[in-house]
């Protein structure tokens, strides 16, 4: 089964029993950051769900070493190919099987842009990822705003990753109506205490959620096993 690592913000890697992927890895200037980009190694793809740089980070340099494939909407994943990467791109409503696993592009509601995109050439439509591995169906929302288009996953998630954090996206009320909404297995917090600006408490998050899914807050650093 997958084991997640969270590694800040909204950076997770999964590991499964033949790959290994990395989730918006921004860990360069990231402040909850457990390790360095020059630690990700053995990673077979990168999945991003858009362009901003605490999303982006550090997606050429972990790309390029590991010769890993960017797996990204269509505009963001033209930037990275720009940038000599190999890249898979796609868009939202697709899904396509990888040797690592499937990976389907879901709505997200939030801004567009590629951050390291100096030319200006590049635009971006954000995604939530659903993400298929040895048979557990992880679902990283990405930065979002509550969607209605979340019940479409009702029930089809075993593991899902969303924002508490507010401002910038869902805050604790809306994402515990997203839970509602989906209905995962397990829960797992992001995108919240980085900043002072996105400060919560996953404590009284996990209260409002109740029995709705077991919410699991881990720290970055730590793992959860997916069963």
């Amino acid at each position: 089964m997958p084991a997640v690592t969270f590694h800040g913000h909204s950076c997770f890697e999964i590991k499964g029993p033949d790959a290994k992927v990395i989730i918006d890895p921004w860990l360069t200037g990231n402040p909850l950051a457990d390790i360095g980009q020059d630690a990700v190694d053995g990673i077979d793809a990168v999945l991003l769900t858009h362009g901003h740089a605490d999303h982006f980070g550090d997606t050429i340099e972990i790309a390029r070493r590991n010769d890993a494939l960017v797996v990204a909407t269509f505009e963001l994943a033209s930037f990275c190919e720009d940038k000599g990467c190999r890249v898979h791109p796609m868009h939202i409503g697709g899904a396509h099987d990888f040797p690592f696993g499937r990976v389907k592009l879901v709505t997200a509601i939030h801004g567009g842009g590629v951050d390291a995109d100096e030319s200006g050439r590049y635009t971006t439509i954000p995604c939530g990822i659903v993400l298929t591995m040895d048979g557990q169906r992880i679902y990283h929302t990405g930065d979002t705003a509550l969607t209605m288009d979340m019940q479409l996953l009702h029930n089809r998630v075993d593991l899902m990753m969303l924002p508490i954090g507010d401002n910038f996206t869902m805050g604790m009320e809306d994402a515990a109506q997203a839970i509602d909404f989906v209905r995962p297995k397990v829960a797992i917090p992001m995108h919240y205490d980085t900043f002072d600006l996105i400060a919560a408490d996953a404590q009284e998050f996990a209260t409002m959620v109740g029995d709705l899914a077991e919410v699991r807050a881990i720290k970055p650093g730590e793992t959860y096993q997916l069963t």
